[in-house]
């Protein structure tokens, strides 16, 4: 016959119970600025562990502007590639404004919630442009500074923020052609004096040679 005491039974209760340690928490693998990024909330649903998201503003009101990041101009080809990163808002869509002159911008089609990067197609070269990335979702759309500005020369609106002024370049080939025709330019005009200088010489004589002949025969 075994005794136990108190002692005993607390012992095998601290035995039997086992400590769990708390899992810190990790920020998602979330960057907004990123092409083709799924939601922060769709992540929390993936990982063992819900990982922490920015905060954002509440559904029920209307997204803050995104951030219009780099835009690669393409001139040989007449595009550009535009890029922007998703503001601290819930997004269901975006689209892109272009205003050409004055009257009313040209809109794309929406673009998914996951998209931070696309292509304008159709730019003239040497030709001013105003680009804007909007945001929007169930409750409305982000707003567009500058907006009912007329035109894009008079737009002086922020480089920090969802618009760009944008000037797209002459085409190189019409530097090449601009060039060729200033050095014939110069040509011509060189030859043109040249031709000039001998006609004179030709009229009047030189010079020297006349003081050459004179001297000639006064001996």
């Amino acid at each position: 016959m075994q005794i136990l005491t108190l002692e005993d039974y607390q012992e095998g209760e601290e035995d039997d119970v086992t400590v769990a340690t708390p899992s810190l928490a990790v920020r998602c693998d979330y960057d907004r600025c990123r092409h083709l990024q799924v939601s922060c909330q769709e992540l929390q649903k993936v990982g063992p562990v819900a990982c922490l998201c920015p905060g954002l503003s509440r559904e029920d009101q209307q997204p803050e502007p995104p951030r219009l990041g780099e835009v690669q101009i393409v001139a040989e080809e007449g595009y550009a590639v535009v890029h922007w990163c998703a503001p601290f808002s819930p997004v269901s869509h975006y689209w892109l404004l272009l205003w050409e002159s004055n009257g009313a911008p040209q809109k794309s089609a929406p673009l998914n919630a996951t998209v931070r990067r696309a292509e304008l197609k159709g730019l003239k070269p040497g030709v001013a442009y105003v680009l804007c990335v909007v945001a929007a979702n169930d409750a409305g759309e982000s707003n567009v500074p500058g907006a009912d500005v007329e035109g894009p020369e008079n737009w002086t609106g922020p480089s920090f923020g969802p618009c760009r002024k944008l000037i797209m370049p002459p085409k190189p080939v019409t530097l090449v052609y601009a060039a060729v025709g200033v050095g014939t330019a110069l040509a011509l005009l060189s030859c043109a004096a040249l031709v000039w200088h001998f006609c004179l010489r030709e009229r009047w004589g030189c010079p020297r040679r006349q003081g050459i002949a004179q001297a000639s025969e006064a001996l």
